[in-house]
């Protein structure tokens, strides 16, 4: 079976750069997967993606050695199983807050006997290989999202789940459970105070934390920390960025401004 490269570097302790995808698009996914992401994450949660595009742009991805992730829209069996037959090798679950929801997760993942997965890997089996299904289990990376106050309490019982390899922080969301302001990096106290709980009881537990961050250099702070998935912007929020930059420097030359000619 084909290697996942995001486990190959957690056992030698690297931390893996994320790139996130909001744009439904199999060309724009193939531009990002060619600047030398570690992983990309196709956001069926948030973004605008439906499972067809996500299928194009799991295809798309496949031209490097990227390793794919797909964030599924929630706790859904059909879903689940579906990214998975899709070729997806990490799947990062939203909303995870009790040790049930994590024993769901883990066992919709997993193939029998360690879980309930169907088996009908047709993508999966093109691009994992034709031993797929026996090696499967050992290979899907498995992230719960803790991003709620009743994760939070029950954090310990949910990081004991056997078969979870990681959790995945959304400061966003747990910045609106504590009462702060919904930011990725420059997070008030209560929220910095969470996260580095989760990582410290991760690391107890044996399992990876990873983060969500809008800048690189808050995601650098994070990995010296101690995170070892840290995701950097998105498509469509570096696309604007870019534009911005470029429009910027245009209206700020006064012989460019207002021209109308090339």
């Amino acid at each position: 079976m084909r290697e996942n490269r995001l486990r190959t570097m957690w056992k030698a302790d690297q931390a893996a750069v994320n790139g996130w995808l909001a744009i439904p698009n199999s060309f724009s996914t193939e531009v990002m997967a060619h600047q030398g992401w570690d992983t990309l994450t196709i956001d069926v949660q948030h973004g605008m993606i439906d499972y067809q595009a996500m299928v194009t742009m799991l295809q798309a991805i496949s031209t490097t050695s990227t390793v794919p992730v797909v964030r599924v829209p929630w706790l859904e069996p059909g879903i689940i199983m579906k990214t998975l037959d899709a070729g997806a090798y990490g799947v990062i679950c939203p909303m995870i807050n009790t040790r049930e929801d994590a024993q769901k997760f883990v066992a919709w993942t997993s193939y029998a006997p360690m879980g309930t997965r169907s088996n009908g890997p047709i993508r999966a089996l093109l691009y994992g290989g034709s031993d797929y299904q026996a090696n499967a289990n050992d290979t899907i990376v498995r992230f719960a999202m803790i991003e709620t106050a009743q994760a939070l309490d029950n954090l310990d019982s949910i990081l004991s789940v056997e078969g979870l390899d990681a959790v995945y922080i959304g400061p966003s969301d747990l910045s609106l459970a504590l009462g702060c302001r919904p930011v990725f990096d420059d997070v008030d106290p209560p929220v910095a105070q969470a996260m580095d709980h989760i990582l410290a009881r991760a690391k107890a537990h044996g399992i990876v934390a990873g983060v969500h961050n809008g800048r690189a250099d808050v995601a650098l702070a994070r990995i010296a920390k101690g995170f070892r998935f840290v995701t950097v912007s998105s498509d469509a929020r570096l696309m604007a960025a870019g534009a911005q930059q470029v429009m910027a420097a245009m209206r700020a030359a006064p012989a460019a401004a207002g021209s109308g000619s090339y």
